[in-house]
C-alpha cells in the first residue's frame, strides 16, 4: 500500500513539472496593435506566402516586402478574408503599408493596418488596429 502511495505522489510530482514546463514556454498570445506606434514602410512586394500564422491561428497571407532598410515580412491578415474581399497582391507591386514592427516567438514581422498600392486602398485594421475580418 504504501508503495503505491508513493507511485501516485511521484507521477503527481512529475505531472506538476511537466504542466509548469510547458506552460512557462507558452507565449501568451499575440502581440497586440499599437496605434500610437504605427510607422509606413514603403516598397516592392518580393512574394507572397500563405501559411499557418500562430499570430492570428489560422491561414494567413503574407508579404516579403523589400523596402529601403532590407526585406521585412509583413502580416496582411486571414487568407480566407482577403479570398472573400478579393484583395490581391502580387510580386513586384509597389506598395505602402501602415502598421506595426512586432515581435513574436523571437521573429521580427509587421502588422499591417492599411495597404495603399496605386490608387487602391486596403484597409484590414480600424484605426485603434481592431482587425476589420472580426466584425
Amino acid at each position: 500500500m504504501r508503495k503505491i502511495g508513493l507511485i501516485v505522489a511521484g507521477l503527481a510530482i512529475l505531472l506538476v513539472i511537466v504542466l509548469t514546463s510547458v506552460e512557462s514556454r507558452r507565449e501568451k498570445g499575440p502581440p497586440a496593435y499599437n496605434a500610437a506606434a504605427e510607422v509606413t514602410l514603403t516598397g516592392e512586394v518580393q512574394e507572397t506566402r500563405e501559411f499557418f500564422c500562430p499570430l492570428s491561428d489560422e491561414q494567413g497571407m503574407h508579404l516579403v516586402l523589400r523596402t529601403s532598410q532590407g526585406n521585412v515580412l509583413v502580416h496582411v491578415g486571414p487568407a480566407r478574408f482577403l479570398r472573400s474581399q478579393e484583395i490581391r497582391i502580387n510580386p513586384h507591386d509597389q506598395v505602402s503599408v501602415i502598421g506595426n514592427r512586432v515581435n513574436y516567438q523571437g521573429q521580427d514581422a509587421f502588422l499591417v493596418r492599411e495597404i495603399t498600392r496605386g490608387n487602391d486602398v486596403m484597409i484590414l485594421r480600424d484605426q485603434q488596429g481592431r482587425p476589420v475580418w472580426n466584425r
